[in-house]
């Protein structure tokens, strides 16, 4: 018999457990070429890694050489928060993902990369629970969702994270922590600050002081964008540090990369640096009473400024330095404009070429030189021999 492949994924459902802690995976019925259907479970973040790593081993079939040659579908990163409507979007998109996946060129839907991430573990046989903890929560998708993906709801994602330093809380809305706490976090929120639980405690905790169990969490984070989002700075900020920029309240810049605690790097003209998002308004948003709030609170501590030797993201935090955007972020710009100069260049060769032919010289005929007199006397006719004569 010849090697395995999956004939289909169907997306199940997901299930909400709670331990080692409270989390969530997604169920999927895979059937395979011997008829046989297996059931596994597989969190989102397992997910994103595997199509990650499915984009590299085929970069031609992934864009990354010529977007017009991608077949392999996409797949948002994780976000900060889950609200409702990206949950609601996420199981219908992952349930479409893998669809294409399976019907994408057996090169692809064969390798054993896509074979070995469904293939039964021994924790989809043997689900660790604990008989102190309530047994996990199953939610079937109804058959109607199948049909129509577009109805697929999903689960909000409480992650737990564990406390890298100690922290002291500055106002009755935060919550102090301990070097090593497991809290979860209920709400992400993109100017870093992060609402989280920890037994009988609520409050709001710098997500730089939080590390993710099972490793650094740089998938959550986007890659730069150095085309730049437009946004209008909302409060005024000193730098403090050498690498953060000090702005003034309306003025616009450009956020390149949006990083987890609340630090953006963005671009000034040609200059960049690290600016509080909390202090940020996107471009043609409305102001809201909310938001001037939170400006009212300080901004969070940066996670470089957290020293901690034994913390995960000084293992595998990809650090990206400032002279890096900044070169990165200039040859962005001197690319974008000499694009626009090619283009004008072109136009202009374009025109030229369209021009009237009225406009343009004629060609005049060349004069033939006056035949030899040797030569008329021996080849013309009688009557043009005698006028030579």
């Amino acid at each position: 018999m010849g090697d395995a492949f999956i004939r289909h994924i169907e997306l199940l459902g997901y299930e909400k457990r709670f331990f080692p802690s409270q989390h969530y995976v997604y169920m999927f019925l895979v059937k395979w070429n011997d008829l046989s259907e297996k059931v596994v479970y597989r969190r989102f973040t397992e997910i994103y890694e595997f199509h990650k790593a499915l984009k590299e081993m085929f970069p031609i079939e992934s864009g990354d050489i010529n977007i017009e040659n991608r077949i392999i579908p996409h797949l948002p990163a994780p976000k900060w928060f889950d609200g409702q409507r990206s949950t609601e979007n996420r199981q219908g998109t992952l349930a479409e993902y893998c669809y294409t996946l399976v019907n994408l060129p057996p090169k692809i839907s064969r390798c054993l990369h896509v074979v070995n991430f469904f293939k039964v573990r021994h924790e989809d046989m043997n689900p660790v629970t604990d008989s102190q903890i309530k047994k996990p929560e199953v939610f079937l998708l109804p058959k109607d969702s199948k049909k129509n993906l577009t109805d697929i709801t999903g689960p909000i994602v409480l992650q737990t994270y564990r406390a890298i330093a100690d922290y002291e809380k500055s106002s009755t809305s935060e919550m102090a922590l301990k070097a090593g706490d497991m809290v979860d976090v209920v709400e992400k929120s993109e100017n870093g600050w992060w609402f989280c639980q920890l037994k009988n405690k609520r409050g709001w905790v710098p997500a730089a002081y939080l590390e993710p169990m099972d490793g650094p969490d740089e998938s959550e984070e986007q890659e730069p964008n150095y085309a730049g989002e437009a946004y209008v700075v909302q409060k005024s900020y000193t730098a403090v540090e050498e690498d953060e920029l000090t702005l003034k309240e309306g003025d616009t810049i450009e956020v390149i990369h949006k990083l987890l605690d609340g630090w953006w790097v963005i671009r000034k003209d040609e200059t960049t640096g690290y600016y509080p998002s909390m202090y940020l308004q996107k471009a043609g948003e409305v102001n809201t009473s909310v938001k001037s709030e939170l400006r009212n609170r300080g901004a969070p501590p940066r996670r470089s400024t957290i020293r901690n030797a034994k913390s995960i993201h000084k293992q595998g935090r990809k650090k990206i330095s400032q002279e890096t955007y900044r070169r990165n972020s200039k040859r962005y710009i001197q690319n974008q404009r000499n694009m626009r100069g090619n283009a004008q260049n072109k136009a202009n060769v374009i025109i030229e070429k369209n021009e009237p032919e009225d406009n343009k010289p004629k060609a005049q005929p060349a004069v033939p030189p006056r035949p030899s007199k040797d030569l008329i006397l021996n080849r013309c006719t009688e009557s043009t021999r005698r006028k030579i004569l």
